[in-house]
């Protein structure tokens, strides 16, 4: 667990650097600092998000119930992530910011370095898992270290089906064995903490598309074409 970055965000003091635009909410750039140790981070704050029909107030909290979810499963895929009721604009998710090359995005990556597509695919069987309505080519990201990491979560967990992702070219491969295993006690129970991020229906709808995933083996193939976001990048 990282645990220098999870101080820093439970516990440093924030300071607004800027707003981080073409975000659909209001997204902002922070310093969290403690002592001589500090750190930048991504502050979404409930009074920044827009209305939606479809999600109800309060998206921060399924960021951080991504990052629960990922850790849960040891794929270390989502950025450290926690829930401030102190930042300068109220209560909202801070998550660790990745440095990286934000030339690079899906699209380039799968297409210019191969050694990152098992990490993709398993990319698109958590977002599958987390129902990501919302997985956009800029929201994969290779950081300075070289490690793969998934941003922006707050569209996940709905309870209809509302998968829209950009990773569709592992569509119908088979899951590797380990990956399945790790997936295999959400079919019984959610992690308690992630659980309480969300409703009773959101919980059991995980757990449904967990045991279909885990009855099909495969990778999930969109047979309507259109479960794309929009823009793509």
């Amino acid at each position: 667990m990282p645990d220098r970055e999870l101080t820093l965000l439970s516990e440093g003091r924030v300071e607004l650097l800027g707003r981080i635009l073409r975000s659909s909410n209001e997204t902002f750039l922070v310093r969290v600092s403690g002592g001589a140790d500090s750190g930048r981070a991504v502050y979404k704050p409930e009074a920044g998000e827009r209305p939606l029909s479809d999600f109800l107030p309060g998206l921060y909290r399924r960021e951080r119930a991504a990052y629960l979810l990922s850790e849960y499963l040891a794929w270390g895929m989502v950025p450290p992530t926690v829930i401030r009721e102190d930042a300068p604009l109220g209560i909202g998710s801070l998550q660790w910011f990745v440095e990286c090359d934000f030339s690079e995005h899906y699209f380039t990556l799968y297409a210019d370095a191969p050694e990152t597509h098992r990490f993709l695919s398993r990319m698109a069987l958590f977002d599958y898992v987390a129902n990501n309505t919302d997985r956009k080519s800029g929201h994969v990201l290779r950081g300075d270290d070289g490690r793969i990491w998934g941003i922006d979560h707050g569209l996940c967990f709905s309870a209809p089906f509302k998968l829209r992702t950009v990773i569709w070219d592992f569509a119908g491969e088979p899951i590797p064995g380990a990956l399945l295993e790790d997936i295999l006690p959400l079919a019984e129970a959610v992690p308690a903490e992630v659980a309480e991020l969300l409703d009773d229906t959101e919980v059991a709808a995980l757990q449904r598309r967990v045991r279909r995933v885990l009855h099909d083996g495969v990778l999930p193939v969109d047979h309507t074409g259109m479960r794309y976001p929009w823009p793509l990048v």
